[in-house]
């Protein structure tokens, strides 16, 4: 494998996990978004999927990002009966974003992207140190 591939295999990863990193952030943004009106649904948790896939010119695999899921679990409901979207037992419904969950999901995320980047840094290196050779 050479220099172009290694770097195009780490930059498949960097992109991968800045869209999950981004699905995650829009997770924790509407963690408390409730509806407007009773029977109003609230935002339901996103999940991204991932993908590998043969690359040819790169003779890996690389990683794609896949359709994005819904997380089909429960909403969460609270006892607010003065809210405006109250249901007739005054009960509101929350989405089904766990903080704690999305904030360790964030985090490996960012380990990954360190990690892919850990990778380019280390390839331009030795990339450098290959030419240095060279003129020398």
């Amino acid at each position: 494998m050479d220099f172009n591939s290694s770097l195009r295999i780490a930059a498949t990863g960097l992109h991968a996990q800045t869209a999950r990193m981004r699905i995650i952030a829009e997770n924790l943004a509407n963690a408390d978004s409730a509806g407007k009106a009773p029977g109003d649904e609230p935002y339901r948790r996103r999940i991204p999927t991932f993908e590998t896939s043969f690359d040819p010119d790169v003779g890996g695999k690389v990683v794609d990002v896949g359709k994005v899921a819904y997380d089909m679990s429960d909403f969460t409901s609270r006892y607010e009966p003065g809210h405006p979207a109250a249901d007739a037992r005054g009960y509101v419904q929350y989405p089904n974003v766990n903080t704690l969950i999305e904030t360790m999901d964030m985090r490996e995320a960012q380990r990954t992207y360190e990690a892919n980047l850990n990778v380019v840094t280390v390839t331009r290196q030795m990339l450098g140190r290959t030419l240095d050779i060279l003129r020398g």
